[in-house]
């Protein structure tokens, strides 16, 4: 532990913070970076429907329910305006440079793929053995589509987990974790803003808030395992791996589903919450053995 009650180990991320550690730079900061996604965003979609000859809001739906594969590209390239927001932010408001939010470099990629590798092996092992909870899988008709997709839809998943992560871990903890060096406070006030970004009742209905508390979860131990790596990689690599797999690979919530493989027939409620808990306990299992990695190391 550091004089200033952070752990060494995430000096590399707080350190920069502290010149401008203001609390009013960091919520206009937020202010600035939402500005930039939904002005890139709404562009991003005003040239596609252009470019394909369609009515604005037709194509605005087709990005939103991600239901076609075309669809689900431009809303993950849409997350590119995350990370220009951010980038514009802190060189305004904080005069820091984006690797400062990501880490070292060299530690960052290593730690990218370990937390890739653990969550695959055990989210993908875990999610085999609830195989005979999930309604009869679909695959989709078009598997030479979904290949020929595949390359850009990952890059897109890099960009929109790199986006999630470089705003929620990268500048909101590491600008909170400068001002108050609370750990109560710079580790769960953003993995619960990150919970709260993915609350849609509308989808969801009843199940709703479980997705929310399964997403602050996942936050929570992405905020953790930053901590103690002191760089974005490993938490980056979870994320990664966590949204190839529901995005990609296997959905089975019905929505985002314009790139996936396969795909479950309708949940009833009775089917979903069980699964939203066992997820749970699968992230919970993934930051067990990522702290276990990490210990040994």
């Amino acid at each position: 532990m550091s004089l200033t009650g952070i752990p060494l180990s995430y000096e590399p991320l707080v350190a920069p913070a502290r010149p401008r550690r203001q609390i009013w730079r960091t919520l206009l900061g937020l202010a600035i970076t939402g500005a930039v996604y939904f002005g890139w965003m709404v562009g991003l979609a005003m040239l596609a429907a252009w470019y394909q000859g369609v009515p604005f809001d037709r194509l605005l739906y087709r990005v939103a329910t991600g239901a076609d594969p075309w669809g689900m590209i431009l809303l993950l390239g849409g997350f590119l305006g995350g990370w220009i927001g951010v980038w514009v932010a802190i060189r305004l408001l904080h005069r820091r440079r984006l690797g400062s939010l990501l880490g070292r470099a060299p530690a960052v990629l290593r730690d990218f793929v370990t937390g890739l590798v653990i969550l695959a092996l055990i989210g993908g092992g875990l999610t085999l053995v609830m195989m005979p909870m999930l309604p009869p899988l679909t695959l989709r008709p078009d598997v030479s589509v979904w290949l020929a997709f595949l390359p850009l839809a990952l890059l897109g998943v890099l960009v929109q987990t790199g986006a999630e992560e470089v705003l929620f871990r990268g500048y909101l903890q590491s600008q909170l974790a400068a001002r108050l060096a609370q750990p109560l406070i710079y580790l769960t006030l953003p993995a619960i803003l990150f919970g709260l970004a993915h609350y849609n009742a509308e989808e969801r209905g009843a199940d709703a808030w479980l997705v929310v508390g399964s997403t602050a979860l996942f936050g929570l131990i992405a905020a953790d395992v930053t901590q103690r790596t002191g760089n974005l990689g490993m938490a980056w690599g979870l994320h990664f791996a966590n949204n190839v797999l529901a995005m990609l690979v296997l959905s089975v919530t019905g929505a985002l589903n314009g790139l996936a493989l396969f795909e479950a027939g309708d949940l009833a409620p009775e089917m979903a919450r069980p699964l939203l808990v066992a997820d749970m306990l699968v992230t919970v299992a993934v930051w067990a053995v990522c702290r276990l990695w990490l210990r040994r190391r």
